[in-house]
């Protein structure tokens, strides 16, 4: 979802860098994965195409911090009766 944000702090010898991957567009998410090594942060759109990767070398990853949009749960809104399930409707 647009807003979705990774940053990830990496060790760059006597200093440390930060870089940030964004879903810049609507539909579009941040997926994160570890594989041999590298860890990889990708902007995906909704049919899963690949937009933007940046790669870094695990060894070297200090944090890598996910912070999603926060999404809305359907089975959290209230009943199209606009009264709580439990209540009976007589009192």
């Amino acid at each position: 979802m647009k807003g979705d944000r990774v940053e990830i702090v990496v060790d760059a010898g006597d200093t440390t860098r930060t870089y940030e991957v964004v879903a810049s567009r609507a539909g579009r998410r941040v997926e994160t994965a570890v594989r041999r090594g590298v860890v990889e942060v990708s902007e995906v759109t909704r049919t899963g195409a690949v937009v933007r990767t940046a790669r870094f070398m695990a060894n070297r990853v200090l944090a890598l911090v996910e912070q999603p949009v926060p999404r809305e749960d359907n089975s959290e809104k209230p009943s199209g009766t606009g009264r709580p399930l439990r209540e009976d409707p007589e009192t």
